[in-house]
């Protein structure tokens, strides 16, 4: 299951860099705690909010030093005045921003992943495990905007065309669909780091469909390769 539902609108808030400085080489944000476990999100839509917490989870471990596993459930259950559809789709950026006017987002603990859109939404604002102030877009396409904001800032909220066979398949290596469109996006995912090996640049992709899919959960694509499926097109953080 997928579940990104695309948008034109963008935010007026964009990144940019805090340096001139070239980013490093390499980047992985998992050796630095900033990543929870691999999630899955079954038979059900929701990639939008496994992507929005895996971004948000890192932003607030890096402000507060404790990684907390958040609520897609919530999510799923209660964004929907802000345009998302539960299982069947939504955006990062409208979870954000129903994240920042909610005051607040609840633990996985508190309110656990059912995997059905919830008839009502069961928030408990004691039960806050992070909150968002706003959001910012990554230059849209730019791979080199990217890779600076997954650098300085940590584990980014990206989407992707995830609709290949090849895609559905994967278990190691550099993904690479030469099918893969970069403007038609199906599928929110984590991009949580960068490397080269064997002189091909690649991201690191957190995915939500459990451990046994890909490399544990994770997969590698192709970087620096005309936005590879479309890593770079919709890009984007919460502030905290």
């Amino acid at each position: 299951m997928n579940g990104y539902v695309m948008s034109e609108q963008r935010s007026s808030v964009q990144f940019v860099p805090s340096s001139a400085a070239a980013p490093p080489t390499e980047v992985d944000w998992r050796t630095k705690g900033y990543v929870t476990k691999v999630k899955n999100q079954l038979q059900c839509g929701s990639c939008w909010a496994f992507s929005t917490t895996g971004s948000l989870e890192g932003q607030n471990f890096k402000k507060t030093g404790n990684l907390t596993s958040l609520s897609e459930q919530q999510l799923v259950d209660c964004s929907a005045k802000f345009g998302n559809k539960g299982c069947k789709g939504g955006l990062m950026d409208n979870a954000f921003k129903y994240i920042k006017e909610n005051n607040g987002l609840d633990t996985e603990q508190s309110y656990p992943y059912t995997a059905k859109t919830g008839r009502t939404c069961k928030f408990n604002p004691s039960a806050v495990g992070a909150t968002d102030t706003g959001f910012v877009d990554v230059k849209r396409g730019s791979e080199e905007a990217l890779q600076q904001a997954l650098a300085e800032i940590g584990p980014i909220s990206v989407a992707m065309d995830a609709g290949h066979m090849s895609f559905q398949h994967y278990r190691t290596g550099i993904y690479t669909e030469r099918e893969c469109s970069s403007v038609r996006l199906d599928h929110g995912v984590l991009a949580v780091g960068y490397g080269s090996e064997g002189g091909k640049d690649y991201w690191i992709v957190k995915n939500s469909w459990g451990t046994i899919w890909g490399d544990e959960g994770y997969f590698k694509i192709a970087r620096n390769d005309h936005n590879m499926c479309g890593l770079a097109t919709s890009a984007s953080y919460p502030l905290v």
